[in-house]
């Protein structure tokens, strides 16, 4: 190889950032167990009562959505149940096989 010879890595596209792509994947494999929490914690809110000396009334029906995505939220960011963990792993696995199918 000469000086003026150009390596074939050089010209090669530069691969994207595994921490960026990384934490993509660990945000949307979050946002995945929450909604899937809060599917899961809808049924036990839906029998409740809103009436009584400690009930929020019609108020408390109508934001209850919000109340069961913002318990499940902080119910994944304190650990979750473990299937962001699950999902990442999967990703990951697909990226990989992809990765494999089109390279040459």
């Amino acid at each position: 190889m000469s000086d003026l010879t150009v390596s074939a890595d050089l010209l090669a596209p530069a691969p994207a950032a595994p921490n960026a792509a990384s934490a993509r994947m660990r945000e949307t494999a979050e946002n995945f167990e929450a909604s899937f929490l809060a599917q899961m914690l809808k049924p036990m809110f839906e029998g409740l009562s809103t009436d009584g000396p400690f009930g929020g009334g019609e108020a408390e029906g109508t934001w209850r959505s919000f109340m069961i995505d913002a318990m499940a939220k902080q119910t994944v960011k304190a650990g979750g149940i473990g299937l962001a963990d699950t999902v990442v792993a999967e990703m990951v696995r697909m990226q990989a096989q992809q990765s494999t199918e089109v390279a040459p």
